[in-house]
Order: C-alpha cells, then structure tokens, then sequence
C-alpha cells in the first residue's frame, strides 16, 4: 500500500512536467518563404518554431485546426484551440510580419466569409461557394454579407479557403460587344422595341452604346440583362439604383 501511494505521488508530481507547453495561435498567421512553421502559427512556439507543418503555395493556404493541434502536441506544445477554429488560414506575409492582402480590418478571431472551393476568373460567386470561418484578421474590405458577393464575377482566380474581399470581384457582365440586342422604350403605356448591336460590354445596371439595325445610328441604354437594354426614365432609374447599389460595396 505504501509503494502504491508513493507511485501515484511521484505521477502526480511528474504530470506538470510531463504536458506540453502551452502556446497561443498568433492574431496574424502569415508566413514568408512559403514554408509553415509552428513559429509562423504560434507565440511561445520556443525551440520548436522550426518544425515544419505545411508548406504553401500561392498567396494563401488553409490549414486543418485539427491536424495542426495534433502537429503541436507532438513538438510538446499545448494549444487548446478554446476558439473552436476549424481552418487556419495561412497568407503570405513578410519577415513574419503582417499580410500583403491589404490592410487588416479587424483582429483576433474574427468571423469572415470565406471562399469554400476555388474559382476560375470570370466565374460567377454562387451561394454554396461562401462560408463562414474564423480567422486571425479580416480584410478592410471584407463583406459584412453574402448577397455582396453572390452573382459577382471573379476578378481573377480566388483560391479555397482565402477570406473574401470586395476587390475579388465584379458585376458580371450581361452583354458582351457585338452582341445583337434588344432594346426597349416604356414609358406611360407605350412600349416600343429595337434591335441593335452592342458597341461595349456591359453588366446590369451598366450604360451601353447600341448601333440601331437600320438606321446605323448609336444610342446610349441601359442593360438590364442578357441581350437585353432599356432607355428611356426607367433605364435612367434602373442605373441610378444600380449606382448606389455598388457606391455601397
């Protein structure tokens, strides 16, 4: 009985030394030279910060909060993960410093939409492709909601896992130069229709030059959708509400 009680005493004693060291996820996770450190991702991360956890490739990469838990416990750290993140989102960052996506917004553990797979330039932002992550810091532009972004254009290529800003995107386009259009004229019960070719490209809401079919003569609508324009007071009330629509992102 005594030898039992001296084992469970010297356990007791040796469990404090025994558990890892405790570290905090940093409020910038960003890294510079393309490989992921566990000093990249953690303050207090001592003589482990050169372990390599992940090595990214392009100007963001995420990272499993699971697997990297797992990562840090093995190196003898201890990070709770009390924030319950799922993903870490890693950018590419200089000397360790903060991210070259623009200017953050807002720090510690915020809530950002994020892109939940990759988009090619040119393709439209559909629901399904926005979630909602927590991450270290948002950017200045970051959308407070989804319908900011959804029907948008990608810009250029986005990547899964990156924090969705407004600059990603772009009203899409509904009428491409050289389309053939319609357009129409309706005001106080009389409608009138036109076809003619579109001389630029345009989104909603957007003005467009159209060279009329047979008169040759340039007119300035308003398009409303695909192959289709407006003129007249509603075209001019369409683009005025489509105008402060984007003013606001």
């Amino acid at each position: 009985m005594k030898r039992l009680l001296i084992t469970v005493c010297a356990l007791a004693l040796a469990g404090p030394a025994l558990a890892g060291q405790t570290v905090s996820l940093k409020m910038d996770t960003t890294d510079a030279d393309g490989r992921v450190t566990l000093g990249d991702l953690f303050d207090g991360a001592g003589s482990a910060s050169d372990i390599l956890v992940a090595t990214r490739i392009g100007a963001t990469t995420v990272l499993d909060a699971g697997q990297v838990q797992s990562a840090a416990r093995r190196a003898g750290l201890d990070w709770s993960n009390s924030q319950g993140l799922r993903r870490i989102i890693v950018r590419q960052g200089a000397d360790g410093g903060g991210a070259s996506g623009g200017v953050v917004r807002a720090r510690g553990n915020v809530e950002v939409l994020a892109y939940a797979r990759s988009l090619t330039a040119g393709e439209i932002v559909q629901p399904q492709d926005l979630i909602w992550v927590k991450m270290a810091a948002s950017p200045s532009d970051a959308p407070q909601d989804a319908d900011a972004l959804i029907g948008m254009s990608a810009k250029r290529p986005l990547r899964e896992g990156a924090a969705a800003s407004l600059r990603d995107v772009s009203a899409a386009q509904v009428i491409k130069n050289g389309d053939i259009i319609t357009v129409t004229y309706e005001n106080g019960g009389v409608s009138l229709a036109l076809q003619g070719k579109a001389m630029s490209a345009a989104a909603a809401g957007d003005p467009v030059s159209v060279q009329n079919s047979l008169s040759k003569k340039i007119i300035q609508a308003v398009a409303t959708g695909p192959g289709s324009a407006m003129v007249g007071p509603q075209a001019q009330s369409l683009q005025n509400r489509s105008s402060v629509r984007y003013a606001a992102r």
